[in-house]
């Protein structure tokens, strides 16, 4: 595919982004002074896109810019621009339900590729914050949050077919991020992929082992056939530590773009398993100033409470919201059918439940033995601790994956990661 580089496009620098600011009165007038008063630092580290902040003496502003390639690759790896399109149309979708859980929009600017929002000031990205072992008191009751509205308002339970069937329209020809989700999490991890890199020489034997395992494979499988035929709701797409701007008081979800209508099981599930990612790597990051056995139990405890807030919540919505075509109020209005209506919930939730872990087990995988790995683990400089920390989580993650119908509840879960670290003292 040749790179995507239509009439009107061109990378943005710190040369043409004051000009193209001081053409957006209200973005000039949030920023203050001047152009030449406005200071403009590039800032991405992400996989895909340029990022920008821009100072002025009254304020700042962010902006994110597609290019025609994905960036932790190079041009050899061509990707269209329209994934901004994509970013800018899930911001404003799921804006409508979540508010100020995502950053502000002040403009798009469609022929650049280009959207500018909000500075999100003093926030960090939540990984390195997990890294330095940083706890976050809200954040469980604001993703739970997010997800919660982001899903229902935006399923077949609030909306009706005609109306989800438009909005579907609009995100389905996001193919090429979608395809970036099958490959590098779905496929390339359990083959051998030119892409693939783990901790080597420790994890060349599991990671052999991953691609020689029939179960795995069948169960990885089916969580792809849902991936590519369940439009249950507008999903993130990409939802993880690294996506969401946090302090200790305030949370934002930001980079949307591989955004579509898929399972609601993904989002939640890249949710907990970089949750559980993190846990583990902590005997990578701990110090004798600095253990981390206390806040490697804020981990799995903030692990429990997102799956208990979100699972309340989304029934809290199911209960009073419903509006969509799927469950008619009317026919369940009194009587027996609403007492099993509720049993009916209940099992759904039990479904949801376990297509989360599926997927949270996948994106654990793949941030393993697959191409773009986490920081989490990364960032651990001996490469022994690294590759202990790698095999608990993926031991963990095989056996949710393969035996998910063994974790009844979140509890099991994490009671799961507790032995898996406790039973891996060391590399054999």
């Amino acid at each position: 595919m040749p790179l995507e580089t239509p009439p009107g496009y061109a990378p943005l620098d710190s040369g043409s982004i004051p000009p193209f600011l001081a053409k957006l009165p209200p973005v000039a007038a949030r920023l203050g002074g001047k152009p030449g008063d406005w200071k403009v630092s590039e800032v991405g580290d992400g996989n895909l896109n340029l990022v920008f902040i821009v100072k002025g003496p009254a304020g700042g502003i962010c902006l994110k810019q597609a290019l025609p390639y994905v960036r932790l690759v190079g041009e050899g790896w061509p990707m269209p621009l329209k994934r901004a399109f994509f970013e800018h149309e899930c911001l404003r979708e799921h804006g409508r339900h979540v508010g100020r859980l995502l950053p502000e929009i002040y403009h798009y600017e469609p022929p650049l590729y280009a959207i500018v929002m909000e500075l999100l000031e003093p926030h960090i990205i939540m990984r390195r914050g997990m890294i330095q072992g940083i706890r976050y008191p809200r954040f469980a009751a604001d993703i739970a949050t997010y997800m919660a509205r982001s899903l229902f308002f935006t399923s077949d339970l609030a909306l009706g077919a005609g109306e989800k069937k438009g909005k579907i329209a609009v995100f389905c020809d996001n193919t090429e991020l979608c395809k970036i989700t099958e490959d590098l999490i779905f496929t390339d991890p359990y083959m051998v992929h030119e892409r693939n890199r783990w901790t080597k020489p420790q994890l060349d034997g599991i990671a052999a082992k991953f691609r020689e395992d029939a179960e795995l494979k069948i169960a990885i499988s089916r969580l792809k056939l849902k991936f590519l035929s369940s439009a249950e709701a507008l999903i993130h797409g990409d939802l993880h530590t690294g996506s969401i701007m946090i302090t200790e008081s305030d949370t934002r979800v930001i980079d949307p773009e591989f955004a579509f209508f898929g399972p609601m099981g993904f989002d939640i599930g890249a949710v907990l398993g970089n949750l559980l990612m993190s846990y583990f790597s902590q005997d990578g990051h701990a110090t004798a100033e600095s253990p981390r056995g206390d806040y490697q139990d804020w981990v799995l405890a903030t692990t429990e409470e997102v799956w208990a807030r979100f699972r309340d919540e989304f029934l809290s919505l199911w209960r009073d919201k419903a509006m969509g075509d799927a469950y008619p109020r009317a026919l369940f209005a009194d009587g027996p059918a609403k007492v099993r209506l509720e049993e009916e919930r209940q099992v759904c939730m039990s479904w949801l439940f376990a297509d989360s872990l599926g997927f949270a087990a996948a994106k654990t995988i793949r941030r393993i033995l697959g191409l773009a790995h986490n920081i989490d683990f990364e960032w651990i400089k001996d490469p022994d601790i690294r590759a202990l920390c790698e095999t608990r989580a993926l031991r963990l993650a095989r056996d949710m994956m393969v035996h998910t119908d063994r974790y009844q509840d979140i509890g099991a879960v994490t009671a799961a990661a507790r032995q898996v670290r406790k039973d891996i003292a060391r590399l054999s």
